[in-house]
């Protein structure tokens, strides 16, 4: 009886918590020692949310939060290389997908946008190279009249955790920055910051 109650227990346990159990037969007489004992192998919820489709940890959570070079820092670098209005930044994997670096997106002159790589561990800038854009007249209208760059919102939403992106929305009427920070449990979060007032909100469209 003491068997079946035991087997029972864990088998309960193990429906509960998602995982395996086994169970081995113990004696049933009246003090119920154990023979031997019954095993639960439980699910760990933390150790699934972090992994990516393939069933391997995503490591990108942990090179994020570990950057040493923030998203200001990182702009303030790409524009000592190249002067203009940085209208995005972002820490992304390289081709290879080995390394994180910042991707900064400047706009200088009239039309012409450099692509510029800046290395998250000492904020030296890797390489640039130019693209060809074909919105420079609906960014220049976004942000005419703003008061605050992509620098200064990035420094904004640092107070809501890490910064992992900062990126002109100009859709729609509602311009503003857009950011996205990250936490040290892996959560992430958008926020808008207002282009005049540096006010920032949570992204209701999150």
């Amino acid at each position: 009886m003491k068997r079946n109650i035991v087997i029972a227990a864990v088998t309960a346990a193990a429906l509960i918590g998602g995982g395996t159990a086994t169970a081995l037969a113990t004696t049933g007489d009246d003090e119920g020692s154990a023979r031997q004992a019954a095993t639960t192998q439980l699910s760990n919820d933390g150790d699934r949310d972090d992994r990516d489709d393939d069933g391997d940890r995503d490591d990108d959570a942990e090179k994020t939060v570990s950057a040493d070079v923030t998203a200001s820092e990182a702009i303030a670098s790409a524009l000592k290389h190249t002067s203009g209005t940085v209208v995005s930044a972002e820490l992304d994997d390289e081709d290879d997908g080995d390394k994180v670096v910042w991707n900064v997106d400047v706009l200088s002159g009239d039309s012409t946008w450099h692509s510029i790589s800046v290395d998250p561990a000492n904020g030296k800038v890797l390489g640039s190279h130019t693209d060809d854009e074909d919105d420079t007249a609906q960014v220049r209208a976004a942000l005419k009249g703003s008061t605050v760059t992509a620098e200064e919102a990035a420094k904004a939403a640092a107070g809501k955790g890490v910064v992992t992106s900062v990126d002109l929305d100009d859709d729609g009427k509602n311009t503003s920055w857009e950011a996205e920070t990250r936490k040290s449990g892996g959560a992430e979060q958008d926020w808008k910051i207002d282009l005049t007032s540096g006010k920032v909100t949570a992204d209701d469209q999150d």
